[in-house]
């Protein structure tokens, strides 16, 4: 019996230690989305993919517009043109529109032009970024640093744990 009673409260002990030292632990909120707004790098890196994107869309939308007039155009002259000629032109129609989704893949596709740009313009101001705010995690002897702007978990932050400001400070902004 008494190993019983000793195992009990080496048990209790151990879930209050446990607990102490979880209630001990340091965390703090940041908001990346403030974060990367006060950043011009980001600001300007946006601008670029977006004007990126613009252009590409733009392309994109005037090669499908050149297939729908080849479509237009066809529907409206088939009845005039022999059996071999709808069928170099319909092949011509599909070889346009394939070449149009092509560009489309090109540009906006999982690894297209648009991808490799936000890529190479974005992801380096994304690792200051993460960089900054494991530093102060380390300096602050912070547990868990949570992103109130990319956790829909979160539904309250008191900005007593706000420490987007110090990962400002960090970045030198």
């Amino acid at each position: 019996m008494k190993g019983y009673y000793m195992k009990k409260i080496l048990l209790l002990c151990l879930a209050l230690g446990a607990g102490l030292v979880a209630s001990a632990q340091k965390y703090a909120v940041v908001d990346s989305e403030y974060i990367l707004g006060k950043m011009p790098k980001y600001k300007s890196a946006m601008d670029q993919i977006e004007k990126s994107t613009a252009d590409y869309q733009k392309q994109i939308d005037n090669a499908f517009a050149e297939v729908d007039k080849l479509y237009q155009t066809y529907d409206a002259e088939k009845v005039m043109l022999s059996a071999d000629q709808k069928a170099k032109r319909q092949k011509f129609i599909l070889d346009k529109e394939k070449a149009a989704q092509d560009l489309r893949k090109q540009y906006l596709g999982p690894d297209g032009l648009l991808y490799k740009k936000r890529e190479e313009l974005v992801k380096p101001i994304l690792d200051q970024v993460y960089n900054a705010i494991k530093d102060l995690a380390t300096e602050g002897s912070y547990a868990v640093i949570f992103d109130a702007a990319n956790n829909n978990t979160i539904y309250y932050v008191n900005q007593r744990y706000d420490v987007s400001d110090q990962v400002l400070k960090k970045l030198g902004l």
